[in-house]
């Protein structure tokens, strides 16, 4: 990967595979980005920093993004301005959502810190309109700077989160542009930040970028890498911890980064795509520029406490494999039947719950050519067939291997087979058999 100012920075990728990270290329400058998921296909609504010479969050217009893979990204609407109640090019076009409700899109924007308006549409190329031609959350509407707005539906009703240091939330009326109710401050309790990461801090507790996410029941508020639980949309949430710690970084991607460290600045958003959790987020170590910002995707693995393990930057990013750099986690599918992940006792994840016929996938694999052996780790339970099929479970077998039944074994044990060298990049369907449900536990495989 070549940074913007002209240096290689190094990447965990190999040679043949194209770094993933940033997943529109260093120099558009697209950040603070939110995704959602519909019919398959991930749609990321973004800002467009302007230039690589920003002295200032100086964003210009609003841009929408589509991949079906989250490595191929197809540009679907640049949304300037002008064409919504602001009127005029104007330079401060800050952070969106997206959502969709009852056959329409709907996209929130920030008019700097001081109002969020909406668009709406039938389709996400739009094309879009301003249906209430001014600020949908305006200046004095609760004591904090009503922008970053964060879309969550629950139960049928869907809410807007924003603000900074404090944030408020309120459910949203069926039409998605007028509020159902006064905005409700979020009580959190011992937040942290990155102005405030021993607690002292009581001016600036949080940040802004506020977002809900949703799993297992319970409501994940974040704020960049920072986040809260709570068993209430409203609240109150209990500050948990950051999902960055210092050993999350490949080598290149933890400097540059942020006066205050690389903690802070990750606006970004959790969401879920064939029941695979990812973070979307904010980073700046390929430019340098902590106002030219590129936006990047990394895997989330929920402990079994409800917590999210520190997630991991690096180049390689989601939705493709590196045949020549060690092990693929399990975990790391892109795609799953109905399982499970498990947290390891000695750390890490495995995937369990495998019944017969689930399957996991694997896409876009390099570095196969010089390949003949695969190696898997896993616990075997019942006796289990791991077939391997040409990009989903129709496609064609390339391979069928029996790992035998290991009585009384807990630990995971290594299986090696032969397997036939492919050219070119590769996507693998792996489909499991075998007479009884949980058939086994797999924690990773590698090829030699």
């Amino acid at each position: 990967m070549i940074r913007v100012d002209g240096t290689k920075s190094n990447t965990s990728a190999s040679d043949s595979m194209t770094p993933n990270n940033p997943i529109i290329p260093v120099l558009d400058g697209i950040t603070d980005p939110h995704i959602r998921v519909y019919d398959g296909v991930a749609y990321m609504t973004a800002c467009h920093d302007k230039s690589i010479d920003n002295e200032w969050f100086d964003s210009d217009h609003w841009v929408m993004y589509s991949s079906a893979d989250l490595v191929n990204w197809k540009l679907e609407y640049a949304l300037h301005p002008e064409k919504t109640y602001i009127g005029k090019p104007y330079n401060q076009c800050w952070a969106t959502d997206f959502i969709k409700r009852n056959g329409k899109y709907y996209w929130y924007f920030s008019e700097h810190n001081h109002g969020v308006g909406v668009m709406v549409a039938e389709a996400p190329e739009g094309p879009w309109t301003d249906p209430l031609g001014e600020p949908l959350l305006k200046e004095g509407l609760v004591l904090t700077d009503p922008y970053d707005p964060g879309i969550v539906e629950y139960d049928g009703d869907y809410y807007i989160v924003f603000g900074v240091w404090d944030f408020y939330i309120a459910r949203l009326n069926e039409d998605m542009i007028s509020l159902a109710e006064q905005p409700v401050k979020i009580t959190i309790r011992n937040p942290r930040g990155p102005y405030n990461l021993d607690g002292m801090n009581k001016k600036h507790p949080t940040d802004d970028k506020p977002f809900i996410h949703i799993y297992k029941g319970k409501f994940y508020l974040s704020w960049g890498c920072f986040y809260a639980m709570s068993d209430n949309i409203y609240g109150p949430y209990e500050y948990i911890d950051a999902i960055l710690t210092d050993s999350s970084f490949a080598e290149g991607y933890k400097e540059p980064t942020w006066p205050t460290g690389f903690r802070q600045g990750r606006h970004g958003s959790f969401f879920e795509m064939h029941n695979q959790w990812y973070f979307n987020y904010d980073d700046m170590s390929q430019t340098g520029n902590r106002f030219f910002r590129s936006s990047f995707i990394s895997y989330v693995h929920y402990e079994e406490n409800g917590e999210i393990a520190p997630v991991r930057v690096d180049g390689t990013g989601v939705g493709q494999y590196d045949a020549n750099n060690g092990s693929i986690e399990a975990e790391d599918y892109f795609k799953a039947s109905q399982i499970n992940k498990m947290e390891n006792k000695e750390g890490g994840f495995s995937v369990t719950g495998i019944d017969h016929g689930d399957f996991l996938t694997f896409p876009n694999i390099y570095g196969l050519e010089q390949k003949s052996k695969i190696e898997f780790k896993a616990t075997d339970l019942q006796g289990v067939i791991v077939e391997i099929h040409r990009d989903s479970p129709e496609g064609e077998i390339l391979a069928s291997y029996r790992l035998k039944k290991q009585r009384g074994k807990k630990d995971p044990d290594v299986y090696t087979f032969d397997f036939p060298s492919q050219d070119g990049t590769i996507s693998l369907c792996f489909v499991f058999k075998g007479g009884k449900n949980n058939l086994f536990i797999f924690d990773s495989f590698s090829f030699k």
